[in-house]
């Protein structure tokens, strides 16, 4: 999980204790709150606390990336969604946070609406309870559907990613890249969002320029290197070119 807080540019990682010295040595840039763990590298649900404790320092939480699904990390995710006696900054939901919803009845009406999802075809149908199929076979109308029902703004990844709001608004991203079908660039997708939100964008806003960035800077890459070989973190140095170029058109 993570958290990004305006003025200061402070992004704060929050991993489970034993995690923290491995990434400190690839992740400069950051600051840490490190969890305790019910088990090495599993984070506790009692870290939950500590989360809570923050909340008023942050505009934004990223929940789910890397967190895995145990018993002890769905706690914890519950525990931070439908536990907290804090108010809950906007969130940003990928990977197992979603595939821990997808396992809770009625989660939907439990979870603030202030909130991004951004699921791929699989994460989706886990959600839904249908077929990947059907998913993929009318893709804007599933994303539209969800997230009126929901309340939620929804990012539908894939070829033509789709971007939904609660009120009908949408948005599709018209590329189709396959080098940003690989491990950890729906990752990077989820932070630039937050980063995003973080600066004030409503969050429909965010979550389409989000896409935008994203599927700018992998076209970029593409251009570079080709899409075989594409790894998430080649996007990282070209956003903020990607960012540079639209300010100055």
């Amino acid at each position: 999980s993570g958290a990004i807080r305006v003025g200061a540019g402070l992004v704060t990682l929050a991993t489970a204790s034993r995690l923290q010295p491995i990434l400190a040595s690839k992740l400069t840039e950051v600051t840490y709150l490190p969890l305790p763990e019910s088990r090495p590298g599993i984070v506790s649900p009692k870290a939950a606390r500590l989360i809570w404790q923050q909340f008023n320092q942050y505009n934004v939480l990223l929940l789910g990336c890397g967190l895995g699904q145990s018993q002890p990390t769905t706690g914890f995710i519950k525990s931070i969604l439908f536990r907290s006696k804090s108010v809950l900054p906007p969130l940003v939901l990928d990977a197992d946070a979603l595939n821990i919803l997808a396992k809770l009845p009625n989660w939907g009406q439990q979870l603030t609406d202030d909130a991004i999802l951004t699921p791929h075809p699989g994460e989706m149908a886990r959600l839904t309870g249908v077929s990947v199929e059907e998913i993929q076979s009318d893709r804007i109308g599933t994303a539209k559907q969800v997230a009126k029902e929901w309340h939620k703004t929804i990012v539908l990844k894939g070829a033509y990613t789709v971007i939904a709001a609660p009120d009908g608004q949408s948005r599709i991203s018209p590329i189709a890249n396959p080098g940003l079908a690989s491990a950890g660039t729906g990752d990077v997708l989820s932070g630039a969002i937050a980063g995003l939100v973080a600066q004030g964008l409503p969050l429909f806003d965010a979550a389409a320029l989000g896409v935008y960035l994203h599927g700018e800077a992998g076209e970029t890459v593409k251009a570079r290197l080709g899409d075989a070989g594409m790894i998430a973190t080649d996007l990282l140095p070209v956003l903020p070119l990607v960012i540079k170029q639209l300010k100055e058109e």
